[in-house]
């Protein structure tokens, strides 16, 4: 498993005013970060000491967000899954809260049970940790055992539910200005996340979701997945099997053999494609913390609080255009891009003709997967021209400036997806058969 920081919380910052006062007081830190960065860039000409600036930052930033657990860590997490977006700094520090967020105390841990069932955890199960086995954005994970069975109890941090929309309003400013994201973006995209992260704090409905795709993808070669206990489940705690692995860094680490990375690789093309277009819902929440990978490369699914229903119409324009014909025909491909508001009538002619290229190439390199039999993720020349197209300069200006926002919201968490699948598949240098249920 995971390490995690050992440094156990003892309280939340739960009332609106105090988390208020907890972001006031990172962005005055980060703001004086800024005025040390540029009192000495003035006062020496050789300093170049940016990296520095955002290794302070990210360090500030994450420890205020970690402390606030919830929707503040959740975005953080979200953005360190996307290696265009943020300075490495960032990428490296958010990556933690994936599966090693500070935990929370064991009294606090007592109180949820004593509100869900009235009993403490010790009066449920054998044994129970002490100490959390893995703490994220949402909740931490105990390890417990009950008549020789071991169990993992996921615990959500007290207040997370009640802070979503409140927390989401005091990420914006960050969002825009540390990052500088296009506000239109923002605002339009936060509605979208606001719906996903209060869904997350619903244990209940998750059970539901799990139950329900883990058994439509029983099928599926190469995986597995707990069974979940409604009756030691509330709607702050959560309990299933304990599924005995390793999280992909520590399989990683043991240097498997290709044939096992490309088993790995497989089984998680597989589980999307089914669940996108067999379903319509899909796991919509792919970062290493979520999976655990046994030794001989079967792979666990342990998270299903994250789930994207994928509308009909939406599905159809998006994998439309995954069609190279359907693609290279220009009236076919504006009437998608319009109706899917990458484009607007309003744009202007040189505007519209730019951001036609600009989304033509991004759904291509996104859809080329999809059209060869085998793909070898492990090809990094694929990864560096995805970071090309994003870090373009003329393109970031173009949707940073932008009036209004790009993309429907339903495209938020389906991109998401794919990049958080591709992102794995890479790290596992995967290569993989990558037929898709759409094009048979």
């Amino acid at each position: 498993m995971a390490t995690i920081d050992n440094k156990s919380q003892k309280t939340i910052p739960s009332s609106k005013v105090q988390r208020v006062s907890r972001f006031v007081k990172v962005g005055a830190k980060v703001s004086t970060n800024y005025i040390k960065h540029y009192a000495k860039s003035v006062l020496d000409n050789e300093y170049t000491g940016k990296e520095e600036l955002h290794k302070e930052n990210a360090s500030d930033v994450y420890e205020a967000l970690s402390e606030l657990k919830g929707s503040a860590l959740k975005v953080a997490q979200m953005m360190s899954m996307d290696k265009n977006m943020l300075p490495q700094a960032y990428i490296e520090k958010f990556q933690m809260s994936q599966y090693s967020a500070p935990p929370l105390s064991l009294p606090l841990v007592n109180k949820t049970f004593i509100k869900s069932f009235g009993k403490a955890p010790y009066q449920l199960f054998d044994t129970f940790s002490k100490e959390a086995v893995n703490a994220a954005s949402i909740g931490q994970v105990h390890l417990a055992e009950k008549d020789g069975k071991k169990y993992a109890v996921k615990v959500q941090y007290p207040g997370v539910a009640e802070s979503v929309s409140s927390d989401l309003k005091l990420v914006k400013p960050i969002a825009v200005r540390m990052m500088g994201l296009n506000e239109q973006d923002v605002n339009h995209y936060m509605q979208e996340v606001e719906v996903m992260l209060l869904s997350e704090t619903d244990y209940e409905l998750e059970l539901e979701r799990s139950q329900k795709i883990t058994e439509a993808c029983a099928h599926i070669n190469n995986i597995y997945f707990p069974n979940y206990y409604k009756d030691l489940s509330s709607k702050k705690i959560l309990t299933m099997d304990w599924l005995d692995g390793d999280h992909l860094n520590e399989f990683l680490a043991k240097n498997p053999s290709q044939e096992i990375r490309n088993k790995v690789g497989q089984a998680l093309w597989e589980f999307y494609d089914f669940q996108v277009h067999q379903l319509k819902e899909v796991h919509a929440d792919p970062h290493p913390g979520n999976f655990i990978i046994s030794e001989d490369g079967l792979l666990g699914i342990i998270d299903f609080g994250c789930v994207k229903v994928i509308p009909q119409d939406f599905y159809q324009n998006y994998f439309d255009l995954m069609i190279p014909e359907n693609m290279e025909n220009e009236e076919k491909r504006k009437d998608v891009f319009k109706s899917m508001r990458f484009i607007y009538d309003e744009d202007s002619d040189q505007d519209k003709i730019f951001l036609d290229q600009l989304f033509k190439s991004m759904i291509s390199i996104l859809a080329r997967p999809f059209h060869t039999e085998t793909f070898d993720f492990g090809d990094p020349s694929y990864f560096e021209e995805i970071t090309a197209l994003a870090e373009n300069e003329e393109n970031q200006k173009i949707l940073r400036n932008s009036k209004k926002p790009r993309g429907i919201r339903d495209g938020l968490y389906l991109n998401r997806t794919y990049f958080g699948l591709y992102s794995i598949l890479h790290q596992l240098e995967a290569k993989v058969t990558t037929n898709s249920i759409f094009f048979s």
